[in-house]
């Protein structure tokens, strides 16, 4: 495989980098955001941020131009992240669009796509992702939130939670059970929700790391219209599987730090024994961590070249995120005990390279749950991705009211 730019590729490389430079400021060594997810200028920047982008044709580049994107192939927008990615932007508000868009484009009316799909692009919507639930997070298809068909509308009761942003999103992509009688993964759903619609209570969670960006939502007799469902009745775990593929591309790309940050900081500082970049030990497990990054750089371009010849993501997009979710957690914990004392700082202009470590050990626990815990994601890839035989599923074949604790 060769990952060096063709004139086109280096050509809009240029012209990307170009306006980025107009528009944004370059990142400093070990900078993540200068916002945490709490604060109340993030969503107004996020959305005016958007709207830049998407009239200089860089939101949306692979979405078909019908609905407001570029038209563009995927390499093109590979190659704009990586370049977005030396700068200061806005962080990620809710869920991300790598997940919620693929699942319009494929369910909604023609009518909905250019409505919603334009309007995210253009930064006037904010979507998040109503799956988890108290009893259902990992089994997904557990969940007991009720849909009941009433005329043209469904009267929804029930609870969500661990839902990113759904304080500060404008619609939500909803699952919910309508049909108790039948097996858990054939009784569901799918929906798309305003999060104003009356009946609907949002709660922050507060976090370790002081942020409230998780919240728990009630549903209480919200009535959604049927043309506010995505696919047909009983068949939402079908829509629920394209929208977690597409969810676990985009989750294979953690934030930093990485290999590069933890490289720049054990260059940095010293140990007893002088650089610690000198230390045997320490260049062993820098060795191991560049191993993995390699690797998972390797298998996401893999996925994307499939991407970009019509398949649809796969199980091996699982890969990433298995192995990406545990090695930030790993590195935010080494780094800040390379700091020795230091390590206690979380004043980014005090702390080494911003507080970067200290930021992202309180948060990283969380990747390793978001979009498929550790549990899950191995067995998908052993399953799907390997061959190996299947667990067992007492669950199969029988009705989920027939189910221990399915109590709706």
């Amino acid at each position: 495989m060769d990952f060096n730019d063709t004139p086109e590729e280096a050509a809009f490389r240029a012209e990307a980098r170009a306006w980025l430079e107009k528009n944004a400021e370059p990142k400093k060594p070990g900078q993540l955001h200068e916002m945490k997810q709490n604060d109340e200028r993030l969503v107004p920047l996020t959305k005016e941020w958007r709207a830049r982008k998407f009239a200089a044709g860089y939101m949306g580049i692979t979405v078909p131009s019908d609905y407001g994107g570029r038209g563009g192939a995927w390499i093109e927008d590979i190659i704009y992240n990586q370049e977005e990615a030396k700068f200061v932007t806005p962080r990620q508000v809710a869920s991300s669009l790598g997940l919620i868009i693929p699942t319009i484009l494929a369910y909604a009316s023609e009518e909905q796509k250019k409505f919603h799909v334009g309007g995210i692009l253009r930064g006037e919507q904010i979507w998040c992702q109503l799956f988890s639930e108290p009893s259902a997070g990992s089994d997904l298809a557990g969940l007991r939130t009720r849909s009941r068909r009433d005329g043209d509308d469904w009267v929804i009761n029930g609870q969500k939670i661990w839902t990113s942003g759904a304080h500060q999103a404008d619609y939500g992509i909803l699952v919910t059970r309508s049909d108790p009688n039948a097996e858990k993964h054939k009784g569901l759903t799918y929906f798309f929700v305003d999060m104003k619609t009356p009946g609907i209570e949002v709660r922050p969670i507060k976090q370790i790391s002081g942020v409230s960006n998780f919240n728990e939502v009630f549903f209480t007799d919200a009535r959604i219209p049927d043309s506010n469902r995505f696919g047909r009745e009983g068949e939402g775990w079908k829509v629920a599987i394209t929208t977690l593929m597409n969810e676990r591309v985009v989750a294979g790309e953690r934030p930093p730090p990485d290999f590069e940050d933890i490289f720049a900081l054990s260059r940095q500082l010293e140990i007893e024994t002088g650089p610690a970049i000198g230390n045997s030990a320490i260049r062993e497990k820098l060795a191991t961590w560049y191993i993995q990054t390699q690797g998972v750089r390797l298998t996401r371009m893999r996925s994307i070249t499939a991407l970009s010849r019509g398949r649809e993501p796969g199980p091996e997009n699982s890969i990433g995120k298995a192995v990406s979710a545990y090695k930030r957690q790993e590195i935010s914990a080494f780094g800040m005990d390379l700091m020795d004392m230091a390590g206690v700082l979380t004043n980014p202009d005090m702390a080494p390279m911003r507080a970067l470590f200290q930021d992202a050990l309180m948060e990283s626990p969380s990747s390793r749950i978001a979009a498929g815990t550790d549990e899950i994601l191995r067995n998908v890839i052993g399953e799907r991705v390997l061959g190996l035989p299947r667990e067992i599923r007492v669950d199969k074949g029988v009705p989920f009211s027939d189910l221990v604790n399915s109590e709706t």
